[in-house]
């Protein structure tokens, strides 16, 4: 938001193994201590590739079974390599399998669709957007209830839309069920975060900290860190404007290692962070729904992962966690000696790229949404 899919059974050796063979077929041999350092306990068959088990000088009764017991228990026990991937590579980027036709039309329907929302939803003179916060508006003077609600109907819209997606692909394709998608979901995204930029120091004010010590450095570094798990599923941009045709993806690397749902994780800090910084009731209620919203989502996105990719969902699950580091700290996740470089990548330097972009941008967003008086 691209790299194929493995599904494979991840305790069987890795598809790149030279032998490729399983753990069965594999000779085993014991890791001898200082008495066995003599025994020869392997010796390949003329026959066939299958290893015979030679006897041992020692007259140890029952040896080869004792030894080929430790053997598989060593093989088991290695965690030395990480296994190897059932799910995809999130954020690779190859430039030189990049098309400049599909960046074109990725260009112009960007421009096409930041038009049509322009004239369709923002503009107060021609657009419908106005019309929908006076609306939402209308049903309560509390700009916290308002601000719920907005949220709410984004949340049902944008959730019940995704869960329907399997069934929508079937029927009207995967790229007309992108764009139908995006056509509700942006809408209705852009009029919540225009309405709680007017209105996020209405309500009653709970605290004061933008004046303490260390708060603004601590919210500012919150925020930014935040961005790089919110927007794992974006990585493809072709397939967010349907130029390539979208998919439902199973990402196993990057940021999936610390937590398999970034974008709850994300938008946790990123509500916990204004919070903070804000500290009144409308900022808490907006919090409260955003945090809600995703919280749900990781139900709904395991679910649907499950029902969408079965055996190789539930080994990416076995081994990755919902609360970061989780996986990590109790050893299901097994890290690689190169990680780092699995944040290298384009896709992750561009998010920080606009991150950054953003928190300068604060001033012309709060002046854009001003104008607009939703």
């Amino acid at each position: 938001m691209a790299s194929s899919l493995l599904l494979s059974n991840p305790f069987l050796t890795s598809p790149h193994h030279p032998n490729n063979l399983t753990r069965r077929q594999q000779p085993l041999t014991l890791r001898p201590s200082s008495a066995f350092t003599l025994l020869s306990l392997t010796k390949p068959s003329n026959n066939n590739n299958n290893p015979k088990f030679l006897k041992p000088t020692l007259p140890f009764l029952g040896f080869n079974k004792f030894s080929t017991r430790i053997s598989t228990r060593d093989a088991d026990t290695d965690t030395s390599v990480p296994p190897p991937l059932v799910g995809e590579d999130s954020a690779a980027f190859e430039l030189g399998k990049q098309k400049v036709s599909s960046w074109i039309y990725f260009s112009l329907i960007l421009g096409v669709v930041l038009f049509v929302l322009g004239v369709a939803w923002i503009d107060n003179s021609t657009g419908f957007g106005k019309d929908f916060i006076s609306a939402v508006s209308s049903l309560s003077e509390s700009p916290e209830v308002v601000m719920f609600i907005l949220i709410l109907i984004f949340a049902t819209v944008h959730s019940g839309l995704a869960s329907l997606r399997d069934m929508a692909r079937k029927l009207i394709g995967e790229r007309a069920f992108r764009v139908l998608f995006a056509g509700v979901s942006l809408p209705l995204a852009v009029s919540t975060v225009v309405y709680f930029i007017n209105h996020r120091y209405d309500g009653i004010q709970l605290w004061e900290l933008q004046s303490a010590p260390a708060v603004h450095q601590l919210v500012w570094l919150s925020n930014f860190i935040s961005f790089l798990f919110l927007y794992p599923s974006t990585f493809n941009l072709l397939e967010v404007a349907a130029v390539d045709k979208p998919k439902m993806h199973l990402w196993e690397t990057g940021i999936m290692r610390i937590t398999r749902h970034p974008q709850m994780v994300g938008q946790v800090m990123w509500c916990l962070a204004h919070t903070v910084w804000i500290g009144n009731s409308v900022t808490v209620a907006a919090s409260l729904g955003l945090i809600g919203h995703h919280l749900f989502g990781v139900w709904n996105g395991d679910r649907r992962l499950a029902t969408r990719y079965g055996e190789a969902f539930e080994a990416v699950k076995k081994r990755t966690s919902i609360v970061p580091f989780a996986a990590i700290l109790d050893g299901r996740q097994k890290l690689p000696k190169d990680y780092y470089k699995e944040f290298l990548r384009l896709p992750y330097l561009s998010i920080t790229a606009l991150t950054l972009g953003a928190y300068f941008a604060h001033p012309l967003m709060q002046a854009a949404s001003f104008r607009l008086h939703w």
